[in-house]
């Protein structure tokens, strides 16, 4: 469940707040069009080296791409129906995220690759449909909690509507930017729509004062154990150059654990070590990272040199270790930093969230038809790219002429003045 899992801990940032190539910028202005891009990067450097779509007979963005039209049903979980355009975003989706993750080391997807009991095509179709289950029960389930879509839910998408149809003069040139990352406005009205009841599901199962609202504890063992996260400052003398790596000479690096034993004596004998800690940091650390982590590190289990991480753990917090030896960087003294539950209460949350998304799709049971079979991941990515870049076309010559519009009527008011 690892894919899904990213997919829906993104998915409700994306509906609630999905950019669109109309941006924000308003008629004619020049960050409309390179804002298009910003949540499929990947998408819009592919797009560049294909055929455009022609756009002309284009109705359904779905079966343009992928061959089925968008009301197709291609899975049903309990009594709702899941269609081809809901799965098809979030194959999309998932194809983009992937894509920007990897950066530049992966541009085309591995979609044959054999992923243990299925290849990656076959896993990333998978994702897709647990994601669209998901959002297919938020209705069902946030009517049997007797709960509703938020009035301001809906007044922000009629006005992100108007935003886009006057950023882009029509009500077609709007839709279509929509399909740039393969949604409608009727699917981003629904998404976003449940993505509302599904912040008020998680703040009722889990939120400020519910029965399941993680205590500090839970959400300390919960980053310690299962992240592995801890925080820590320390005091380093270097037995290399930091600059070089060279190993210094034997009398140099004695002196360094000298004055490392001398330095953890005044910590010891003071009455308030931590308040001194800070101090002799400051003056006597040779850490090249003290400049920009002034306020210590925070470290996931197998990030630090062994020794240092073996000697942080095994601190409490507020405890200062002895001197700390590291082949690899010199002699240390470390000082064991709080972790702050309100930096991962809500990804513990997040992680609750899906432990019962994954009963849910279990308890109300998941089908698909045999129209999920038609789906090919790879041959549908490739006509994605050909629809943004068709898309992308669209737009950028809507954008460019209102542009020159605007520099006309600048132009002639200039001359009548």
């Amino acid at each position: 469940m690892k894919r899904t899992y990213q997919l829906l801990a993104a998915a409700l940032a994306v509906v609630m707040g999905l950019s669109t190539l109309a941006g924000c910028g308003g008629s004619g202005s020049s960050s409309s069009s390179s804002s298009s891009t910003s949540g499929s990067s990947s998408g819009s450097s592919s797009s560049s080296q294909v055929e455009p779509m022609d756009l002309s007979g284009v109705t359904d963005p779905y079966l343009a791409t992928s061959g089925l039209s968008g009301d197709t049903v291609v899975a049903r979980v309990g009594q709702a129906d899941i269609t081809a355009a809901e799965l098809l975003y979030w194959l999309n989706y998932g194809t983009e995220l992937t894509l920007s993750q990897a950066g530049s080391y992966l541009t085309e997807l591995p979609w044959d690759a054999d992923m243990g009991d299925q290849t990656f095509s076959d896993q990333m179709k998978q994702s897709a449909l647990d994601a669209a289950a998901f959002y297919a029960l938020l209705p069902i389930l946030a009517e049997q909690e007797g709960l509703s879509v938020t009035q301001e839910t809906l007044d922000q998408l009629e006005s992100q509507r108007e935003q886009a149809i006057q950023a882009l003069g029509s009500e077609e040139i709007a839709e279509h930017s929509y399909w740039y990352q393969m949604i409608t406005w009727d699917l981003l009205s629904k998404l976003s729509t449940c993505g509302d009841l599904h912040i008020q599901l998680q703040n009722l199962y889990f939120g400020e004062g519910s029965d399941g609202y993680p205590t500090d504890a839970e959400v300390l063992a919960y980053a310690q154990d299962e992240l592995g996260i801890y925080r820590a400052k320390h005091i380093l003398l270097a037995t290399k150059d930091v600059t070089t790596g060279e190993a210094l000479d034997e009398a140099t690096a004695a002196e360094k654990k000298a004055q490392a034993e001398d330095l953890l004596a005044q910590l010891r004998a003071a009455e308030d070590p931590v308040a001194l800690f800070d101090d002799l940091m400051n003056e006597y650390s040779e850490d090249p990272g003290l400049a920009a982590y002034p306020d210590g590190y925070t470290a996931q289990t197998g990030q630090m040199v062994p020794e240092f991480e073996e000697a942080a753990l095994a601190l409490k917090d507020g405890e200062i270790s002895d001197v700390v030896y590291s082949e690899s960087t010199g002699y240390h003294i470390i000082l064991r930093l709080p972790l702050d539950p309100a930096d991962y209460r809500n990804q513990l949350v997040a992680q609750l969230m899906q432990t019962k998304t994954d009963q849910w799709l279990e308890e109300y049971g998941l089908e698909t038809t045999d129209a999920y079979d038609k789906i090919d991941p790879a041959s549908y990515r490739e006509q994605v790219v050909a629809l943004q870049a068709a898309v992308q076309e669209e737009v950028d010559a809507v954008l460019a002429a209102q542009g020159d519009s605007s520099e006309g009527s600048s132009s002639s008011s200039s001359q009548e003045n």
